[in-house]
């Protein structure tokens, strides 16, 4: 298992790749060691040895493959980058120590001081910090659309501009934009299309499919699925991921094999699990929307969203993650958050343990009044990510709170 990644984890040979996702995401990139595992093995290892100077000499200036230093060669985060990969229909996945690491980890391999990023107005507080107070600082522009606005994005962009973002759906507002005529705008303008999947994973949505360049992931969210560890993943072509994989390598924003690990048993059980969680938030999202104290719930499952149409043939289910409004503002959302026994006060999301925010100040507290206005940040907004409970109990724990509001 001494292969490194200048043999280009994406053989385009892997038999893997023809099976179905849920095969794919228990079988794919695990090759045995003389040890016969059966299950994937931790190389909890930070350098590696060789039988001579002259096989390190080899092995270091690239002309035969082998591990070199587990910041950039690991046998355990290899594993995960070849099954991630497969799993989005990509041909490389380069793995980083968070979702944040991962989105500036393609930021600094593609962008250069001059360049624009043209990105969706409804994204993760933490992102639009990225691009505006650190890449900013560097001579990279961010212009923000808003995210189901084909015109809008085609507007925005100028011949500096090299990146077109997008989270869909959208946090926490589960907006939807049309993928395939969004990478159609942006190739048009030599520009790369970046989505960031990790709300939907490969098992609802696989944007390379509908012609993204790039597909970013918090693994830290659905593909671990439990809350244990953070990490992150960019998968797309090999020639722009050779350029990720040399940030990786030089700047060090890398994954550790212990959470490698986690991921892999993680994905083993993606396919379930969204499909769980999924039906779930469905049932969520049409309760909510019937009862009396709730202004309006933001979920494309349900018929009167405004890209329901779209998000159903885009999408293989809507995601486990809603927003609702109430009226009475910030102090009438807290009462219902706090009002909850069973659900978890957190900003994480992707966890079979269901969680409650409020994301005007949490996840995006970080924002401008005005950025949050444009966001539709709503001071009554409450954000639920559905996990795996009994679907009653979530109820009668929202209801506590709501019902006092009436």
């Amino acid at each position: 298992m001494h292969d490194d990644s200048h043999q280009h984890e994406h053989d385009r040979d892997d038999p893997t790749r023809e099976w179905a996702l849920a095969t794919q995401s228990i079988r794919a990139g695990h090759a045995r060691t003389h040890e016969q595992e059966h299950g994937e093995p931790i190389f909890p290892t930070s350098s590696f040895v060789y039988g001579s100077a002259a096989e390190a000499a080899r092995k270091f200036s690239g002309e035969e493959p082998g591990n070199i230093y587990s910041r950039f060669t690991n046998p355990t985060v290899r594993n995960f980058e070849r099954r991630l990969a497969v799993m989005e229909g990509g041909e490389r996945c380069v793995a980083t120590s968070s979702g944040m690491a991962a989105i500036l980890s393609t930021a600094l391999a593609l962008l250069s001081a001059g360049d624009e990023i043209v990105a969706s107005r409804s994204l993760f507080g933490s992102t639009v910090s990225l691009f505006d107070k650190y890449l900013g600082k560097f001579g990279i522009t961010t212009r923000y659309v808003e995210l189901s606005n084909l015109e809008a994005w085609e507007a925005a962009i100028t011949p500096r501009t090299r990146l077109l973002f997008a989270e869909t759906p959208s946090n926490p507002l589960s907006e939807v934009v049309d993928i395939a005529a969004l990478a159609e705008i942006a190739h048009r303008h030599d520009a790369w299309l970046a989505i960031d999947n990790c709300f939907l994973t490969p098992a609802l949505q696989r944007p390379l499919e509908l012609g993204a360049d790039l597909v970013i992931h918090s693994a830290t969210k659905y593909l671990d699925g439990q809350g244990r560890a953070i990490g992150g993943a960019v998968v797309g072509p090999d020639k722009e991921l050779e350029e990720l994989f040399g940030v990786i390598r030089t700047c060090g924003p890398c994954m550790s094999p212990f959470n490698a690990w986690i991921f892999l048993k993680g994905l083993e059980t993606l396919s379930l699990r969204m499909k769980a969680q999924c039906a779930n938030a469905q049932a969520m999202a049409e309760w909510l929307q019937a009862h009396p104290a709730v202004a309006r719930v933001h979920y494309c499952g349900l018929e009167n969203h405004p890209q329901h149409a779209l998000a159903s043939r885009q999408q293989k289910a809507y995601g486990a993650v809603l927003g609702f409004e109430v009226e009475g503002g910030r102090e009438a959302a807290w009462s219902v958050i706090d009002a909850t026994r069973i659900m978890s006060i957190t900003g994480n999301l992707g966890d079979v343990k269901t969680t409650i925010t409020h994301p005007g100040t949490t996840t995006h507290g970080r924002l401008s009044e005005e950025q949050k206005a444009s966001a539709g940040i709503a001071e009554g907004l409450v954000r639920v990510a559905v996990g795996l409970e009994d679907l009653d109990d979530l109820k009668e724990d929202l209801a506590r709170g709501l019902d006092a509001l009436r």
